[in-house]
C-alpha cells in the first residue's frame, strides 16, 4: 500500500516564502510604477535623445539631460513619451519626489528645436519638474530668435516651472556643480550611454530571471510534495535518483544566476574599485543598491528551496536506507548461517602431525572464510546504530537487527577459537607422541648398532655404557612424558583412536626404556666377567630397525622408485630419458591400435583388460610407487633431521634451509595420500570419470606450481650440501641407489606422466577401441565400461584435462624461470597464470621525443618478458659465470598491468617490431622479437588479452 510523503517543511511555506520573494522583486524594480523594461524601448534609448546621467541638482533632484540631437522634432511621440516614462521611473521615490532638473543643449541648433522640445516636455513629460535649463544657440541670429520666442511662447509651453536661458556652459555651472553635469556640458562626470543602457538591461534581465527561477521552484516544491513512496529498492533508487537530479539541476541554475549577480554588482562598482578615490554617482549608488537587494532575495530563495529539499531528501534517503539495510541484513544472515554449518561440521582432530597441521589450514581457510561475513556483518550493525543514532524513523525495528548480527558473530568467532585451541592441543599432542617415537627409534638404532665384538673389553663396555647413560639423558631434551602427566596434559581431547595410539606409544616408550635398562645390566655383568672371552657374532641384518616404521620403509618401494626416477622431468631430466619414455609408451599404444594379444608381462595386466583400462591401471600402480616415494623422502630424510644422534653430521646452511630443501613436498604427500588416490581408484571400473576427476582438482594441482617455484632454491641448497655426510647415511639406510635430488624432481616426472597417459586415453577415439570388455558382456549391458563417440562428453572433458594439465606442465617450466628473477615482488601471483616468456630488443620511447630516428641512435636493451593473464613483467638480462660458462641471469625491472595498455604493430619494414604503450601516452615500449613468427604469437596473445578484459568490463 503506498503513501504519500510527509514533510516537516510544508510545501505551502515554501511556496509562501517564495511568492514573497517575487513581491520583493517586484517592489524593486518598481514593476507597478514603471510597466516598461529597457529591451522593449532599446532602439529608442540607444538614440540618446535623452539620458539620465546620475547627475543631481544641489537639493538632490535627479537631472536629466537633452543633448544635441539632429531630428529632434521628428521623433514620434510614443518613442518620446517612452523613454520619458522610462528614465524618470529610474530614480528611488524619494529622489523623483523632489522634481526632476532638465537641461536642454540646442547650443548649434535653432530655436525650432527648442520650441519643439519644450512643447513636448510640457505635454509628455511624466515626473515632476523642477527647473528647466536651456543652453541658447551660439549663432547670434538663432540666439535673437530664441530670446524672442521664449517671450512671446512662454504662456503656449504651460508650464509652472521656471526656464532658464543660458548663453554658455559656465552659466550652467553657477547653478549646478561641474561634477554632476557632463563632460560634453563642462562637467567631469563621467557617463557612457550604451555602458548605462547595458546595465539597465542586465540589472532587469537579473530581476526576471530571478522570479521565473522562483516560480519553477514553487513549482518543483509542489510536485515533491505529492510524491508517491515506493517500496523496493530500486524504485526508491530511481526515484531518489530523478530527484536529485531535477535538484542539482535547478541548484546549478541559482548558481549561475548567483555568480551572474555578483559579477554584474563588480562591473557597477568597478570605477569606484579601480580608483579609491573616485565615487560613484548617485545613479550607479542606486544601481548598486539595486543589486545587492536582489541578491538579498537570491540567497532567500536558496534558503528556503534547500531547506525544503534536505527535509525531503531526509525522508526518502531513510527510506532507502531501511531497505537496504534489510536486504543486506537477509544477505549476511544466510552467509552466517552457513558458516555455522559449515563450522559445525568441522569435528575432526587429526590423527597425525601431518594431519593436524592439514586441518589447522583448513580451520584457517574456514576462519579466512569468514573474515568478509564477519567484517559485513560488523560493518552493518555499526550501520545500524548510526541510523538509531541519527534518529531514524524505523530504529525500533533496526535495533533487534543489530543486536542478532552481533550474537551470529560471537557464536562463529568464539566456536573458532574453541576449535583452534583443540587442534592446538591435538597438535602439541601428536608432537610429543612424535618425539616419543623418534627417541625409541633411535633407541633402537643405537642398540643396533653396539657391535658385540666391542664388547669383549673394559674400554668397549665403557663406552657402550656412556653411549647409552648419554642417550638415556637426552629423554629430558625431549621431554618425555610419564603415563600420568601425559594422560592429565591432554585428557579433554583423548578419543577412543588417540588413546589407543597413545597408549600404543607410551608403551613403546616403557619397552625401549626396559631394554635399555636391561642392556645396561647385561654390561655391567660383561664388565665383571672379563676373564671369560666371548665369541663374537654380529647382529642379523634384519633385526636392524630403520629409521621409519616397517609399514613406509618396505623394500618393494625402492625397485620402482629407481625405475620412475628415470622418467622425464619438467625443464630438468635430460632428453635421452623422455624419449626413452615415450618409445616404451608408444609400443604399448601400437600394441593396442593393432589389436595384438600381448603377454601380461608387456601390459602389466590381463590379458583381457581394453586398453583404456590398462592405462587406468598403469596410472593408479605408478600413484602408488609415486607417494611411497615422497613418503620415504619424508621418512628417510626429513624426520632423522631432527634426530640428536645425527645432528653433527648436518651443517648449519643445510639445518637453516631445510623447508627450502624440501618445500612442499608434505602437502604433495597429503593430497596425493588422503584425496587424490582415493578419487583414482574410483575410476577403475568406470574410465569416464578420469577426466573429471582432474578437472574436479584443478585447483589443488595448482600446488606443484608453488613447488616448481622452489625448486631452484632447493638445487642451490642440495649443491651446496650435497656431500655432507647425513645425505650419505641417510642413502645407505634407505638402500637408495640415487642421491636425494633425483628423487625431489619426482612431482615434475609424475606430472609428465599424467600428461602422458591421459594423452594415450585420447589416442583410443574410435569406437571399436572402446566396445564393452569381455568381462563386462555377460547379460548384453555395458554397466561399467561407456562406449565413446567422437562427440562424446567425455571426450571434450579428456581434452579439457589435458589441456588443462599442459597448462600446469608449462606454468611449472615457467615458474622455474621466474624463480631465478631476483627482485620480483611478492604480489606477481596477482598478475594471473603465467602464459609466456621470452627475450626482446627493446626500446623506452616518451612522449616528448618519439620520434623514428630514436631507434638508430639509441642503442636498445635486451630484456626477458613475462606475459602473465593480467600484466606483463620485464626483467633486465645479465650474464653470469656457472659450472656451464656463462648463463643468463635475470632481475626484475618493471611490471604494468594490461589494463593499462594498448597494443599496435609498427608500419612497413618492422616486421618483427611491435608497440606496446601506456594508454596515457606518457611511455611506449618497441620490442623486437627474433623472428616475425614470435611476434606473431606475442602480438596475438596480448590483443587476445586485452579483448577478453574489456569484454569482461563491458559485462560487469
Amino acid at each position: 500500500m503506498l503513501f504519500w510523503l510527509q514533510e516537516e517543511m510544508a510545501p505551502q511555506e515554501l511556496s509562501r516564502r517564495l511568492a514573497t520573494v517575487i513581491t520583493h522583486v517586484d517592489e524593486i524594480m518598481q514593476q507597478e510604477i514603471r510597466p516598461l523594461v529597457a529591451v522593449d524601448i532599446i532602439e529608442q534609448l540607444h538614440r540618446q535623445f535623452a539620458i539620465l546621467s546620475g547627475g543631481r541638482g544641489k537639493d538632490g533632484a535627479p537631472i536629466i539631460t537633452f543633448p544635441e540631437f539632429v531630428g529632434f522634432k521628428h521623433i514620434p511621440e510614443e518613442d518620446f513619451l517612452n523613454v520619458m516614462t522610462y528614465l524618470t521611473s529610474i530614480p528611488s521615490v524619494e529622489a523623483a519626489s523632489i522634481g526632476f532638473v532638465i537641461v536642454i543643449d540646442r547650443r548649434r541648433d535653432k530655436w525650432s528645436s527648442i520650441k519643439a522640445s519644450l512643447t513636448r516636455i510640457a505635454v509628455a513629460f511624466p515626473g515632476n519638474l523642477q527647473l528647466i535649463f536651456i543652453l541658447r544657440p551660439s549663432r547670434f541670429i538663432q540666439r535673437t530668435f530664441t530670446d524672442i520666442g521664449i517671450k512671446y511662447y512662454r504662456d503656449e509651453f504651460k508650464m509652472k516651472v521656471p526656464i532658464i536661458m543660458l548663453n554658455s556652459v559656465s552659466d550652467l555651472h553657477g547653478y549646478i556643480d561641474k561634477s554632476q553635469l557632463t563632460e560634453d556640458l563642462g562637467g567631469t562626470l563621467e557617463y557612457r550611454h550604451s555602458q548605462w543602457i547595458n546595465h539597465r538591461t542586465a540589472i532587469e534581465n537579473f530581476a526576471v530571471t530571478l522570479k521565473t527561477t522562483a516560480q519553477m521552484l514553487q513549482m518543483f516544491g509542489a510536485c515533491l510534495a505529492t510524491t508517491e513512496l515506493p517500496r523496493g529498492v530500486l524504485s526508491t533508487e530511481d526515484l531518489l535518483m530523478s530527484h536529485t537530479g531535477q535538484r542539482d539541476k535547478l541548484q546549478d541554475e541559482l548558481k549561475l544566476l548567483g555568480k551572474q549577480g555578483a559579477t554584474l554588482l563588480s562591473c557597477i562598482q568597478e570605477p569606484a574599485t579601480k580608483s579609491p578615490t573616485r565615487k560613484l554617482n548617485p545613479n550607479q549608488l542606486e544601481n548598486v543598491a539595486t543589486m545587492e537587494r536582489l541578491l538579498l532575495q537570491l540567497d532567500e530563495t536558496e534558503k528556503a528551496f534547500n531547506q525544503f529539499w534536505s527535509e525531503h531528501h531526509l525522508k526518502l534517503s531513510q527510506c532507502l536506507q531501511l531497505q537496504h539495510f534489510e536486504h543486506n541484513f537477509h544477505e549476511v544472515k544466510r552467509a552466517l548461517d552457513n558458516l555455522l554449518a559449515e563450522q559445525a561440521e568441522f569435528t575432526d582432530i587429526g590423527d597425525s602431525v601431518i594431519r593436524v597441521e592439514q586441518l589447522l589450514k583448513e580451520h584457517k581457510k574456514l576462519e579466512g572464510k569468514g573474515q568478509e561475513p564477519l567484517e559485513k556483518a560488523q560493518l552493518l550493525a555499526v550501520i545500524g546504530d548510526q541510523l538509531i543514532q541519527s534518529h531514524h524513523y524505523a530504529a525500533d525495528s533496526i535495533r533487534p537487527r543489530c543486536v542478532e548480527l552481533r550474537h551470529l558473530c560471537d557464536d562463529f568467532i568464539n566456536e573458532n577459537k574453541k576449535k583452534y585451541d583443540i587442534l592446538e592441543k591435538s597438535l602439541e599432542l601428536h608432537r610429543q607422541l612424535d618425539k616419543v617415537s623418534q627417541w625409541c627409534e633411535a633407541g633402537i638404532y643405537l642398540l643396533a648398532s653396539q657391535a658385540v665384538d666391542k664388547c669383549q673389553s673394559r674400554e668397549g663396555v665403557d663406552i657402550a655404557l656412556n653411549d647409552i647413560e648419554a642417550f638415556l639423558g637426552t629423554a629430558k631434551e625431549y621431554h618425555l612424558p610419564s603415563h600420568m602427566e601425559f594422560y592429565s596434559q591432554f585428557e579433554l581431547i583423548l578419543t577412543l583412536d588417540l588413546k589407543a595410539k597413545a597408549q600404543e606409544v607410551l608403551q613403546k616408550l616403557g619397552d625401549v626404556q626396559e631394554i635399555f635398562h636391561k642392556r645396561q645390566m647385561s654390561l655391567m655383568k660383561l664388565a665383571a666377567r672379563q676373564t671369560r672371552p666371548v665369541q663374537p657374532v654380529a647382529p642379523h641384518p634384519e633385526s636392524s630397525p630403520k629409521w621409519v616404521s616397517p609399514k613406509t620403509s618396505q623394500p618393494s618401494t625402492l625397485a620402482p622408485l629407481q625405475r620412475t626416477s628415470e622418467e622425464p622431468c619438467t625443464g630438468t631430466v635430460e632428453k635421452d630419458d623422455k624419449t626413452k619414455l615415450e618409445v616404451k609408451n608408444e609400443e604399448i599404444l601400437e600394441s593396442s591400435h593393432d589389436g595384438a594379444n600381448p603377454e601380461p608381462e608387456q601390459l602389466d595386466g590381463p590379458a583381457h583388460l581394453s586398453p583404456s583400462r590398462r592405462i587406468i591401471r598403469d596410472l593408479l600402480e605408478t600413484e602408488e610407487i609415486y607417494i611411497k616415494e615422497i613418503k620415504s623422502i619424508i621418512d628417510g630424510y626429513i624426520t632423522p633431521m631432527d634426530f640428536i644422534w645425527l645432528k653433527h653430521l648436518i651443517p648449519d646452511v643445510l639445518q637453516n634451509n631445510k623447508e627450502l630443501l624440501f618445500g612442499n613436498i608434505r602437502e604433495l604427500y597429503e593430497f596425493h595420500n588422503r584425496t587424490f588416490l582415493k578419487e583414482l581408484e574410483k575410476c577403475t571400473e568406470n574410465p569416464a570419470l578420469l577426466a573429471r576427476c582432474f578437472l574436479k582438482r584443478k585447483e589443488d594441482l595448482q600446488m606443484y606450481f608453488k613447488y616448481h617455484k622452489n625448486l631452484p632454491r632447493a638445487r642451490a641448497i642440495w649443491q651446496e650440501c650435497q656431500d655432507c655426510a647425513f645425505f650419505g647415511v641417510c642413502q645407505r639406510q634407505l638402500d637408495h641407489n640415487i642421491p636425494l635430488f633425483k628423487y625431489l624432481r619426482g612431482p615434475s616426472q609424475r606430472l609428465l606422466k599424467y600428461q602422458m597417459l591421459l594423452k594415450g586415453l585420447l589416442d583410443f577415439e574410435t569406437p571399436k577401441d572402446w566396445e564393452i570388455d569381455p568381462g563386462d558382456q555377460e547379460g548384453g549391458s555395458a554397466k561399467n565400461g561407456p562406449k565413446r563417440t567422437k562427440d562424446s562428453a567425455f571426450l571434450a572433458e579428456l581434452q579439457q584435462a589435458l589441456a588443462m594439465m599442459e597448462d600446469l606442465i608449462k606454468s611449472c617450466e615457467l615458474a622455474v624461470d621466474l624463480a631465478a628473477v631476483t627482485g620480483c615482488p611478492d604480489d606477481i601471483r596477482k598478475l594471473g597464470k603465467l602464459l609466456m616468456h621470452g627475450s626482446f630488443s627493446v626500446w623506452t620511447v616518451h612522449k616528448d621525443r618519439y620520434k623514428m630516428k630514436d631507434f638508430i641512435r639509441f642503442k636498445p636493451s635486451q630484456r626477458q618478458i613475462y606475459l602473465f593473464e593480467r600484466g606483463i613483467v620485464f626483467c633486465k638480462i645479465r650474464m653470469e659465470p656457472s659450472d656451464q660458462g656463462l648463463s643468463p641471469h635475470y632481475s626484475f625491472k618493471k611490471s604494468m598491468k594490461l589494463k593499462t595498455l594498448s597494443v599496435r604493430q609498427l608500419g612497413r619494414g618492422s616486421n618483427r617490431k611491435f608497440e606496446v604503450a601506456n594508454r596515457n601516452g606518457l611511455e611506449k615500449y618497441i620490442l623486437q622479437a627474433t623472428s616475425k613468427e614470435i611476434r606473431d604469437c606475442w602480438f596475438s596473445e596480448i590483443s587476445k588479452l586485452l579483448m577478453e578484459q574489456q569484454n569482461n568490463i563491458k559485462g560487469g
